[in-house]
């Protein structure tokens, strides 16, 4: 009879790569939110040292992979600030930094660095999740400006078409 040898692998599934995508995406996720709360934590505060940055992060258990993204994201953000919000101010037409609320500012922030100076991450990831991160923690509106800000900073920055023309 026709018996195939149990020494035969057949390739993962397309459930095992969905779970290793969401299980990535879900830390990165974690390290967004956490690299938010530091961030805004740090605004609030003035106080933008490393110091400031790892007690922080002490406070959090769970996977130390989310807490190194968030790392990243929030040395990113402090080292490259002035570039960065230069260019959120540009984008932002009729908008000034003061007048941005602090969380969607933040998000803003950490998109951008994102955008400009992590080109391993997809520019549709980091946007959806500015987006997705915006309708959690910020206002009603939060997640339409969010978007409309970062499709400018896309398209400034050259990595967006414009849709127009």
């Amino acid at each position: 009879m026709g018996h195939k040898s149990s020494a035969y692998c057949s390739p993962p599934s397309a459930y095992w790569w969905l779970k290793a995508l969401f299980s990535i995406m879900g830390i990165r996720r974690k390290g967004r939110e956490l690299a938010l709360q530091a961030l805004y934590q740090m605004e609030m505060t003035g106080d933008a040292s490393l110091a400031s940055l790892e007690l922080f992060l002490g406070h959090f258990e769970g996977n130390p992979k989310a807490r190194d993204f968030a790392r990243r994201l929030v040395q990113g953000v402090v080292n490259q600030r002035q570039e960065i919000d230069r260019i959120i101010e540009q984008c932002a037409e009729h908008w000034r930094l003061k007048r941005m609320a602090k969380v969607d500012l933040t998000i803003l922030r950490m998109a951008t660095y994102e955008l400009l100076f992590c080109p391993d991450i997809p520019l549709n990831v980091s946007l959806d999740e500015a987006i997705e991160i915006g309708k959690r923690y910020g206002s009603g509106d939060s997640a339409t400006f969010i978007n409309g800000v970062l499709d400018q900073v896309a398209q400034a920055s050259g990595m967006k078409q414009s849709s127009g023309g």
